[in-house]
């Protein structure tokens, strides 16, 4: 008899379980919204929970499974969220109703670098990005060029060093070794004497997109936990690193700007005006700009800076080397641009480069680091052209890899071709079909920084090598589960050869 109250028990017990993990899995059903069938506890992400395939991927596959929505309902874990399909419901979402959907909706201990540009929501968001937004400015970026240049030629002459040794090269490293260089000397006026010193703090940094942890699904099926608990997405020791570095960077420069025109001398700048205040909502509590909003900052700039550029370069230069013609007229371009400059990369040369633009434009179609596009509702909010009421606190979606790929909006969209990127090209599409950087207010704060560093680098690469396929180049890229954003797996192998330039 006790057996049989025992299995009663755990018979209960289960369905009691089975029922709380799919307790909400009738939401969008009942608003008549289409969308994939869920599972116990995971909803539609379990692949990307247990870390079997990229979470960005997993929302192209919904996406691609659901052809004639304009929306998708879907759940990542026990929460419904919305999927967006339609181009113009994402240009009200992210442009046209923004003030609806300015909160990102991942938040969490601002002890644990979490007012940060990237996740911070609500007002602390807007005093940030109006008081930083400055910091990225045409003229700011034209002050630290020299920093970035003199990274690339450092970066060529130790890649022409490594080449009398071998010829193939793992990329993706050897590029991250040229961002932080430059992210470093950029944000923090920080110079690495050695590579070992370079590796070393990539060890550390490379972290926060390859360790596997969890707090993200907690967050998602326990919306606000994060925060309530005082607790971060962030291990301790990333939090120390940044923590540390800026107080050593404040402490050399004497809490003051030091001439560099870096992003540190920027800040320190703004630290001097005071607290960062929200001119839009005057009631709003003004953010102080101390040691630890600083290195909230840092760690963006850094994680950002370094991993998203070394990701898209590797792309661009597996692309150019499966393309050799289209290497060929970039490299020629290259050429004209410093025969017509004395042999010198400049600012201006940069943006001159319509081709080098193309090229990167389409890398990033091909490639969109950061996935999916993530908002949250604020308040209640009627979906144009629909029935459907977002409500209040409701997640929504958008897939870039998903929309880059539609055959709506790009013809053979597994082809590599720039010249998706002419003008004229260009003004036939909706202004949502191309998103790599995200759109609207909440876009990629760092994009023409990240750009510029990019671009400078493929240019002094390719002004002195060409890149190849190796024996263990793969034909077909799959993309790492492991990781926050979008890259390859097992990494990308080409030949770097050195150009035989005429005399």
């Amino acid at each position: 008899m006790a057996a049989l109250y025992f299995l009663a028990a755990v018979l209960v017990l289960v369905y009691a379980l089975y029922y709380y993990f799919t307790r909400t899995f009738n939401y969008w059903k009942s608003r008549n919204v289409r969308g994939p069938k869920p599972v116990a506890l995971f909803g539609n992400i379990k692949d990307a929970a247990l870390r079997k395939e990229n979470y960005g991927i997993v929302m192209q596959n919904i996406y691609n499974a659901y052809p004639n929505e304009k929306v998708v309902g879907i759940y990542r874990m026990t929460s419904p969220c919305l999927l967006i399909r339609d181009l113009d419901i994402i240009k009200h979402i992210m442009i046209k109703d923004f003030e609806a959907f300015s909160d990102r909706g991942v938040e969490f201990s601002k002890e644990g670098l979490g007012q940060n540009l990237f996740h911070a929501d609500g007002d602390t968001w807007t005093a940030l990005r109006n008081r930083f937004t400055p910091i990225f400015t045409t003229g700011k970026l034209k002050n630290m060029f020299y920093l970035i240049n003199e990274g690339g030629d450092s970066f060529v002459e130790y890649i022409r060093t490594e080449c009398q040794k071998k010829e193939e090269f793992d990329i993706q490293p050897l590029l991250q070794t040229y961002t932080m260089s430059t992210i470093s000397a950029c944000a923090f006026g920080i110079s690495y004497d050695s590579l070992d010193d370079k590796m070393n703090t990539l060890k550390l940094v490379d972290k926060i997109f390859s360790s596997p942890s969890y707090a993200n699904e907690l967050d998602m099926m326990y919306p606000g936990l994060l925060k309530y608990l005082n607790l971060s997405l962030f291990p301790t020791s990333i939090k120390k690193f940044f923590d540390n570095l800026v107080k050593n960077v404040i402490e050399q420069r004497n809490g003051k700007p030091s001439g560099r025109n870096d992003f540190m001398d920027l800040i320190l700048a703004l630290r001097e005006m005071g607290e960062v205040t929200n001119s839009k909502y005057d009631s709003a509590k003004p953010v102080e700009i101390t040691p630890g909003v600083i290195a909230a900052q840092a760690f963006v700039f850094y994680a950002a800076g370094y991993e998203t550029s070394a990701t898209t370069m590797t792309y661009m230069l597996y692309q150019l080397a499966m393309n050799p013609d289209i290497q060929k007229k970039l490299t020629e371009e290259i050429d004209e641009s410093l025969k017509a400059n004395n042999g010198q990369v400049t600012y201006e040369s940069i943006k001159e480069m319509k081709y080098l633009n193309k090229v990167f434009d389409e890398t990033l179609r091909m490639y969109s680091i950061v996935e999916p596009l993530q908002r949250k509702a604020v308040r209640d909010y009627k979906v144009p052209g629909t029935d459907l009421t977002i409500e209040k606190n409701t997640i929504v979606l958008i897939s870039p890899r998903g929309i880059h790929y539609d055959e709506k909006y790009y013809a053979n969209p597994e082809q590599f071709n720039p010249d998706r990127f002419d003008p004229e090209e260009v003004g036939k599409r909706h202004p949502c079909a191309y998103i790599p950087f995200g759109t609207g207010q909440r876009n990629c704060i760092g994009m023409r920084f990240g750009r510029l560093q990019s671009q400078l680098c493929i240019t002094k690469l390719l002004s002195n090598f060409q890149v190849e396929p190796s024996k263990n180049t793969a034909r077909k890229l799959e993309v790492e589960p492991c990781r926050f954003i979008i890259g390859p797996k097992g990494g990308i192998r080409l030949n770097i050869v050195p150009r035989k330039l005429k005399a």
